[in-house]
């Protein structure tokens, strides 16, 4: 009984940092413009830092590739996407030259925690705040519906080395979740069917992103990227499911139709 009710344990600190965090989101992205582009600026310089801090990396390089980073978000964020890809490109070489250790999951993880956050600013500025709901929308419900089902239903584990607490049940309920925002997305009129599909595929990608950054952390022997939000680790904890749905997006964007009015 007692391993049972310890499931339980953080949710209520869960629970207070995600309404924070929730809060402040929904401000920015109902507001857009610089003060959405500043936020993810910053959030996306801080998941840097955490990555630098994860690999082994140390305090001085973390801040100044942390730095560069928001630097690079804010800037290409105003200039042409053609002129601010290879910008977001370049901390991933400047970190190349100055870790010791781990320089391919750097380059790799920093070009994707960029590109992603660039692609949310473009979404956000391009098709409106409904398209960018309901990114977040199938991201949160994904990670909340795998928590509640992962925790209730159990049963086998996804990839317990890597995931220990990842479990099939939750892996699917994420997928269903997803799917009903696209539903509903699909019965209010302002998209077609297909939203549906895309939603589940948009899903399945947070959860890679989420697998890819466990990885990451087994691999180094860590538990949490780091402290900065209580009862979640840190912003890479938080934000890898995004990260990966948004970069999975931005990358079949051009396969899909997005009506001009904002909504998918």
């Amino acid at each position: 009984m007692a391993d049972k009710s310890g499931k339980w344990d953080d949710l209520i600190v869960r629970l207070g940092s995600a309404v924070v965090m929730v809060g402040v989101g929904l401000v920015a992205i109902w507001i857009g413009g610089w003060v959405f582009g500043a936020l993810v600026a910053l959030i996306g310089g801080a998941m840097i830092w955490e990555l630098v801090r994860l690999i082994g990396g140390g305090s001085q390089q973390a801040l100044m590739l942390a730095g560069l980073s928001g630097l690079c978000l804010l800037v290409g964020g105003v200039i042409p996407a053609g002129f601010a890809l290879p910008l977001l490109m370049a901390p991933a070489f400047v970190g190349l030259s100055q870790l010791k250790a781990h320089r391919t999951v750097f380059m790799t993880f920093s070009a994707a925690i960029l590109l992603a956050s660039f692609g949310m600013v473009a979404l956000r500025q391009d098709y409106g705040m409904a398209w960018l709901m309901w990114l977040v929308l199938v991201v949160v419900v994904t990670d909340v519906a795998g928590y509640f089902a992962g925790r209730m239903i159990g049963g086998p584990k996804f990839w317990p080395r890597v995931s220990p607490k990842k479990t099939w049940s939750g892996t699917v309920a994420g997928w269903i979740g997803a799917a009903l925002i696209g539903l509903i997305y699909w019965l209010s009129g302002t998209a077609t069917a297909s939203v549906i599909g895309v939603s589940i595929a948009v899903s399945m990608a947070s959860q890679m992103g989420d697998i890819a950054e466990s990885a990451v952390k087994r691999r180094v022997g860590v538990k949490d990227a780091s402290t900065l939000i209580p009862g979640h680790g840190g912003l890479l904890d938080r934000f890898d499911g995004m990260l990966g749905a948004a970069l999975f997006l931005l990358l079949v964007a051009q396969f899909l139709i997005f009506p001009a009015g904002g909504t998918p």
